[in-house]
């Protein structure tokens, strides 16, 4: 006779079957936070940043678009540390592949491919999504509906490489297949050790959706060459005139 204990265990059982197939692995020990993003990545089921998944990343300004290929560079970093290439479809050009260095990512090892329209965009992603040798594919498409997420998602179910959308200027968000739909914003620098100058990239993070996880918004900085979670969002200093 099934008792309750029998009929949990088969919907645990069920639940991380799902999982599985929408690109979410297992979390063995020791996996948990290699992606590095803190807090973000146990926003995602099982506390695991998705990899073999695609994400969505929706910019409505030049300058969230700026941001958001700053997080994915970050990110590149990251996957591109055990090997292999990572493929960069562009509709702007406006990637100046030497500054990736300042996320320690050497410019020879990213392909980069200029398309003009979103079409021939998604479909070399989709090429390329196919080939297990990359570490990531990144396209620009301003648009992106259910039916060609859902292609892109098939493809990195048979090869295991992430994907990311960057969709600079988009006019309308529908519903896709994507994994995770991201927002990145970005922030003023603060300075180190008080010192004039520039300081690190700084963004807000936001999770707009995320499949079977929890959404929510974070200050991330990528400083000596990892992320890193900014607790709370710091204040200037009001300017003090001195006596006399």
């Amino acid at each position: 006779m099934e008792t309750a204990h029998d009929r949990k265990a088969l919907i645990n059982s069920l639940q991380k079957n799902i999982l599985q197939w929408e690109g979410y692995r297992p979390s063995p020990v020791g996996t948990q936070g290699l992606v590095g993003l803190g807090a973000v990545e146990t926003a995602f089921p099982n506390g695991v940043f998705p990899l073999g998944a695609v994400h969505e990343l929706v910019c409505s300004t030049t300058e969230q678009a700026t941001a958001s290929s700053g997080l994915i560079s970050g990110l590149l970093s990251v996957f591109m540390q055990n090997g292999g290439a990572c493929l960069w479809i562009s509709l702007t050009g406006n990637i100046f592949p030497p500054a990736l260095s300042g996320f320690g990512i050497e410019p020879s090892r990213l392909i980069f491919i200029r398309v003009t329209k979103d079409q021939e965009a998604l479909w070399v992603m989709e090429e390329a999504l196919k080939c297990a040798g990359l570490a990531a594919v990144v396209a620009e498409a301003r648009e992106l509906d259910f039916k060609q997420s859902r292609r892109l998602q098939l493809a990195v179910e048979q090869s295991h490489v992430t994907g990311f959308v960057l969709r600079n200027a988009v006019k309308k968000i529908g519903s896709t297949a994507c994994a995770a739909r991201w927002q990145v914003k970005p922030l003023p620098s603060e300075p180190v050790d008080d010192l004039p100058g520039l300081g690190f990239p700084r963004w807000e993070v936001e999770l707009l959706r995320v499949r079977n996880g929890h959404p929510g918004t974070w200050i991330i900085e990528w400083a000596e060459g990892k992320f890193k979670q900014v607790e709370k969002e710091q204040t200037v200093k009001p300017f003090k005139r001195k006596a006399g």
